[in-house]
């Protein structure tokens, strides 16, 4: 099984071993792969998952049967409905007992099938190659996903067979789009008046970022992201208006409703539900990726290309050479939002206002540098507000919004891209579901920043109560003191107490090669104020 790991290129593998995988963890100890020990299952299929999200490779998570392989199930299937590639293994009971009632014996690739691609139990010796090989391949193909393995104990501390080597890794190449899809969608744009470009997650999977500002420029097209999609348009391009995605009408939304066709470019349903940008289900859409669209009655395709992204963006623009729009009216959309950030920056009061963070944490960041937003009202404010320049460098899960993937999964990142700072951005809800990473960042001597909104509460429940009910209930707790917390742990903590000691100690904690915590509260009376300014806007924008 480790010469199989080896021969797909494998350097982590994240987990807690148990009784029945011993020998797999004492064949891990002997091999050029490096095990991290977690303190928790589920945040070991956090980081597999983060480190799979920037690499394009399967991260890989290890755990024990029963209790140990449920736990890491939430990581699995966030990594599924985010279509990102992940390999789980776990050990079972023998094959021996698993046909009858048995200590610690459930069926796990029942429980795991729903959420992954792939759920198998490894029955011989002789079918690990094949089952390793195929585990990856399903992983890394068109739309990444989860796959899971099962391996029995009896397998486990089987004698291995001489005769048996790993499978060699072939990689499936994109294929050329079908140039009559492409002329069909060249006529629907040509007779478009006000098309608009919605990229998503498979654009920055694909590495389509360039492709995808070359064909925007050229034809003068609007384009906006979902929060996969994150700076795969950056955020300072001339033809950028933002990110959609906001639980309640937000500036981009004009764009979608002016327009007449829709060219969705690496986008899939999970990301962003269609009927909120086509509510009346009569934009023509023309779907650009790796693999057919979804069905949905408010994603009816007109036209599909199927192949790879960028050159079929390449080849509709080519088509296109003699066409450009006119230059849309769209600056007032990126202008609000400008401003907003520019005004939040501004921002001095205590608490800090969500803007003000938001700015803080741009100005800390490099262009290159990667943050993990996690579920909560703080993804809210950084999906909509913080700008992006480059895929893959503001990190949301938007497929199953699971909550405190961050603190784990900015571990997995470091380890993937050891040369650019990482921080993971977390509201207090979220922050000790998983802290308990934080020792592992320690012992491990991985650099881990986090910054954690601080409120009290559950903000973004607190915030859809308020506007729904009008009321709110259950959603208020109390927090340990964050600094003693960190320093408990071996780690650096800091509290603020006033707004201009936010970017500093961002900096300060980022130049680290360390472990830090810092504590930020943050004043949510914003949340209201945000969605009644939003709910007041009209099509005289």
């Amino acid at each position: 099984m480790v010469r199989c790991l080896e021969s797909e290129g494998v350097q982590f593998v994240f987990g807690i071993p148990g009784e029945e995988n011993i020998r797999l963890v004492q064949a891990l100890a002997k091999s050029g792969i490096r095990y991290i020990l977690t303190r928790h299952e589920q945040g070991a299929s956090f980081m597999a998952e983060m480190y799979g999200r920037v690499t394009g490779r399967a991260g890989v998570v290890s755990a024990t049967l029963g209790p140990g392989a449920i736990n890491m199930q939430l990581g699995v299937a966030d990594a599924t409905t985010n279509s990102t590639p992940l390999v789980a293994l776990s050990a079972q009971v023998g094959h021996d007992r698993e046909y009858k009632e048995s200590h610690q014996f459930v069926d796990l690739v029942s429980m795991f099938a729903p959420i992954t691609r792939w759920s198998a139990g490894v029955p011989t010796v002789r079918a690990i190659p094949e089952m390793f090989r195929k585990a990856f391949k399903s992983a890394e193909t068109e739309r990444p996903a989860a796959v899971y393995l099962a391996v029995p104990e009896n397998i486990d501390s089987a004698p291995a067979d001489a005769a048996l080597s790993p499978l060699p890794r072939n990689v499936v190449r994109a294929e050329a789009p079908s140039p009559n899809q492409v002329t069909r969608a060249a006529q629907i744009l040509r007779d478009a008046k006000s098309p608009i470009v919605l990229a998503g997650h498979g654009a920055a999977r694909n590495n389509a970022s360039a492709a995808l500002i070359r064909f925007a420029n050229e034809l003068r097209i609007p384009v906006a992201t979902t929060f996969h999609g994150k700076g795969v348009m950056p955020d300072d391009d001339p033809n950028s208006i933002g990110t959609i995605g906001f639980m309640r009408r937000d500036y981009v939304n004009f764009g979608f409703d002016a327009a007449d066709v829709i060219v969705a470019v690496g986008y899939e349903l999970q990301e962003f539900d269609p009927v909120r940008i086509n509510p009346a289900a009569d934009k023509k859409i023309i779907h650009i990726h790796r693999f057919p669209a979804e069905v949905d009655g408010h994603y009816s395709v007109d036209v599909g290309i199927v192949g790879d992204i960028s050159a079929s963006l390449d080849a509709l623009s080519d088509t296109l050479r003699d066409h450009r729009f006119p230059v849309a009216p769209q600056a007032p959309l990126c202008d609000m939002l400008a401003d907003e950030l520019q005004r939040g920056a501004q921002d001095s009061r205590f608490p800090l206002a969500p803007q003000r963070v938001v700015a803080d944490t741009r100005a800390a960041l490099g262009r290159s540098d990667v943050v993990l937003v996690d579920t909560g009202a703080v993804k809210m404010w950084m999906a909509r507000m913080y700008p992006t320049y480059e895929p893959n460098t503001c990190l949301i899960s938007n497929g199953l919004s699971t909550m405190a993937f961050a603190l784990p999964g900015a571990l997995g990142v470091s380890l993937a891209l050891p040369d650019v700072k990482v921080l993971a951005v977390m509201g207090d809800g979220a922050f000790l579901m998983n802290s308990q990473e934080i020792e592992t960042a320690v012992r491990e001597h991985i650099p881990l920043v986090v910054l954690i909104w601080e409120d009290n509460g559950y903000g973004l429940i607190e915030w859809k109560m308020d506007l729904e009910l009008g009321e709110h209930h259950y959603v208020s707790f109390a927090n340990p003191d964050i600094v003693k917390y960190a320093e408990s742990f071996g780690a650096k903590g800091y509290r603020i107490s006033s707004a201009d000691e936010l970017l500093p100690t961002l900096r300060s904690a980022l130049a680290d090669d360390g472990v830090t915590l810092i504590c930020c509260p943050v004043d949510y009376s914003e949340n209201l104020r945000l969605t009644d300014r939003l709910g007041q806007l009209d099509d005289a924008l």
